[in-house]
């Protein structure tokens, strides 16, 4: 069959398709280093996996919406508005106090994050027809990503998404690892025999499709189940969320667009263009993360000058929050495409 590549089959396995495998492939060989570099280096693996992917990749968005005049101009009550909600209901969350905040907002995190591969496994699949194949699929996806999960909730890691006992509201739910377990492989395993039948039956293999599914498996089970390690976690769960999605603007709304439909764009086109593309993102991500640094955190470095009191922290924290949520939700509108 013909691979329905995004780009070709060089660049999409470079930048949206290996991304899991190569950490997960680094991270066995390398187990015993990379626990030393958390232990000695975190600064510096906060800053590359944290600040120069994690939030570079919010601020990707931008080249699909706030950079491209007409686009904004079209959906100009869209992308004002989603800001301002963003806002306000950060406002009226942290007023419960800041554990209903960042609870509520990692639920949200998670679901981009879910719907991320899902819409990846679609994109692959975009020239198949619906039916069990495709339906079985989109099963394997949520198994994938929503297992975990719930084998976080009921089982302490050593890890979290934003802020410590995140998810611990969930904590009197009784345990039901043991049910969704026995669910998760048996879909798993569905999905294997579903796969290989096809292939045999069709004489076709959908390599990219098959291959974000298979990622997907591997990147949030061994980043959350199966090791018990921030830095490992971070790895998987922020290098195969990150990495794609900034290739996936860069292809669709640079790359195969024409030089006159890109206007002032068209510079992003080019050899520099693509330098400039990343210290961009990367810009808008060091600025915003030295303001959470310096305002909120204060963990890696600090400026005394800047003490901000615990209750001016109710406005800041969801001002400072709303790119990020604008880019979650944002999400669940820009890559709808209701064509065939």
């Amino acid at each position: 069959m013909k691979q329905p590549w995004i780009h070709n089959a060089k660049t999409d396995w470079r930048f949206i398709l290996s991304p899991p495998f190569l950490v997960l492939a680094v991270i066995i060989l390398f187990q015993s280093q990379i626990q030393n570099l958390e232990h000695h280096y975190s600064f510096y693996t906060w800053l590359v996996l944290i600040v120069f992917v994690d939030v570079a990749h919010v601020y990707s968005t931008l080249f699909k919406t706030y950079f491209i005049r007409e686009e904004f101009q079209k959906r100009k009550l869209l992308y004002l508005g989603i800001p301002a909600i963003s806002l306000i209901f950060g406002l009226i969350f942290y007023q419960f106090g800041s554990l209903v905040f960042w609870s509520g907002l990692a639920l949200v995190a998670v679901f981009h994050f879910v719907r991320q591969q899902y819409g990846f496994m679609r994109l692959y699949a975009r020239f198949e027809k619906a039916g069990f194949s495709k339906f079985c699929d989109g099963i394997a996806i949520y198994s994938a990503t929503i297992f975990p999960m719930l084998y976080w909730i009921k089982t302490p890691r050593a890890f979290n998404w934003f802020v410590e006992n995140e998810f611990s509201w969930l904590d009197s739910i009784p345990d039901y690892v043991p049910v969704i377990t026995l669910i998760y492989y048996i879909i798993l395993g569905i999905w294997l025999l579903k796969t290989v039948y096809f292939f045999v039956k069709n004489q076709s293999f959908n390599i990219p499709k098959n291959a974000i599914i298979v990622g997907t498996y591997l990147s949030w089970y061994f980043g959350i189940v199966y090791f018990n390690n921030d830095l490992i976690f971070t790895l998987l769960n922020v290098i195969s969320h990150g990495i794609p999605y900034i290739a996936l603007i860069y292809i669709r709304e640079i790359e195969q667009k024409e030089s006159s439909s890109l206007k002032q764009l068209s510079i992003f086109k080019t050899g520099f263009g693509i330098l400039l593309f990343v210290l961009i993102i990367l810009g808008f991500a060091f600025f915003e993360e030295l303001m959470w640094e310096v305002l909120v955190w204060r963990e890696h470095f600090s400026i005394e000058s800047f003490e901000v009191s615990i209750s001016w922290q109710q406005f800041l924290v969801p001002l400072l929050v709303v790119p990020q949520l604008t880019h979650y939700l944002l999400d669940g509108f820009i890559w709808r495409n209701r064509k065939t």
